[in-house]
C-alpha cells in the first residue's frame, strides 16, 4: 500500500508531459521496439539487461536516438517503423534506458 501511494504522489508531482512521455514511451516500445528488444534478436539488448545497456547509456538520449533514426547494426532506420515521429522515438528511448538503468 506504501509502494502505491508514493507513486501516485509521485504521478500527481510530474508535470503532464513526464507522465504523458513515459505512458507514450511504454506504447511506442510495445508496438514497434519489443519484438526485438523483448527477446534479443539479432544482438538487440533487452529491455532491463543492465550490463548489455551499460555501453550504450553513455551515447545518451540524443546519441541513442540518433542510432535508432539512422539504423544501427542489424536493426533498420526506426526499427523499421517509418511511421516513427522524432518525438516517438525519443519517447521509446527514454523508456527503455529507464528500463535498462
Amino acid at each position: 500500500m506504501r509502494k502505491l501511494t508514493v507513486l501516485l504522489i509521485a504521478l500527481v508531482l510530474l508535470p503532464p508531459s513526464a507522465v504523458f512521455a513515459a505512458a507514450s514511451g511504454m506504447a511506442v516500445y510495445q508496438k514497434a521496439c519489443g519484438f526485438c528488444h523483448d527477446s534479443g534478436v539479432a544482438g538487440a539488448p533487452k529491455l532491463g539487461d543492465k550490463v548489455a545497456w551499460k555501453e550504450r547509456l553513455g551515447k545518451g538520449i540524443e546519441g541513442l536516438s540518433e542510432s535508432v533514426l539512422e539504423g544501427k547494426g542489424a536493426m533498420p532506420p526506426k526499427g523499421g517503423n517509418a511511421s516513427l515521429s522524432e518525438a516517438e522515438v525519443r519517447a521509446a528511448v527514454e523508456y527503455m534506458v529507464e528500463q535498462s538503468k
